[in-house]
């Protein structure tokens, strides 16, 4: 109720930018920085400082907050007290834990879309598939690696289960880090080619086929990738230092 000394003329305009910050943006900010994430512009060990993204984002902190504590509960931010928050730096026993978890849900994921896909679905992941070969002919590698995680994500979409969805884009953004760490930077991986045979046998209904080439896929992928390092290193400071 206005009060005598007040008119609606006498209230003042909330500026543009105290509006904008009321509004919850998280979710976008959480995609954008999973993308840079994929896209190996955010390699493991930077630092979020919540000043700076709250800056670029335009937001206030508790929004950037909020996020981290997102990405941190999912793993791919590591927080550390007094130090802040940091891309994680996935270690060798998790990469072996993550690419399991894959071989397991995975195959079940097209088995789910191969029962019930429909003809719209497999023009969809062919698209996509047309993407991710384009991107290699222009050499944008940055593309290349978002669009391939973006092809298995893709699968968990159609599928339709926002649980399954969930963790496979938690473990898709967490596998980009794993090549990022231990990816031979000479060779490819996540080859076009066995997406596409992926696709193809999936469209023609032969899951058990369909579900062996993912597997292989996943295992070739983990093939590329250096972690022979035995799981419980230690470093000898005396040979470094003595």
């Amino acid at each position: 109720m206005l009060t005598n000394k007040e008119s609606p003329g006498s209230r003042k305009a909330r500026p543009t930018a105290q509006i904008l910050d009321a509004q919850d943006n998280s979710d976008a900010i959480y995609e954008r920085i999973l993308t840079a994430v994929m896209e190996h512009r955010l390699i493991p060990g930077t630092k979020l400082v919540e000043e700076k993204l709250a800056s670029v984002f335009k937001v206030n902190r508790t929004q950037i907050r909020k996020v981290l504590t997102r990405l941190t509960h999912e793993g791919i931010v590591t927080t550390i007290p007094n130090r802040g928050a940091f891309i994680a730096s996935p270690s060798v026993q998790d990469a072996r834990h993550i690419f399991q978890a894959r071989r397991i849900l995975e195959p079940a994921l097209i088995r789910s879309l191969v029962e019930r896909g429909k003809a719209d679905d497999f023009r969809r992941l062919h698209a996509h598939v047309a993407k991710e070969r384009a991107a290699r002919e222009k050499g944008d590698k940055h593309a290349v690696i978002r669009l391939s995680g973006e092809f298995h994500l893709l699968i968990a979409e159609m599928v339709a289960s926002p649980p399954l969805t969930k963790l496979m884009r938690e473990l898709a953004s967490l596998t980009c880090l794993i090549i990022l760490l231990f990816d031979s930077p000479s060779v490819p991986a996540c080859p076009n080619h066995e997406h596409t045979e992926i696709v193809g046998l999936m469209e023609k209904g032969e899951l058990e086929s369909a579900i062996a080439a993912a597997v292989g896929h996943l295992d070739h992928i983990e093939a590329t990738l250096d972690l022979s390092l035995p799981e419980d290193t230690e470093v000898d400071l005396q040979a470094i230092f003595g």
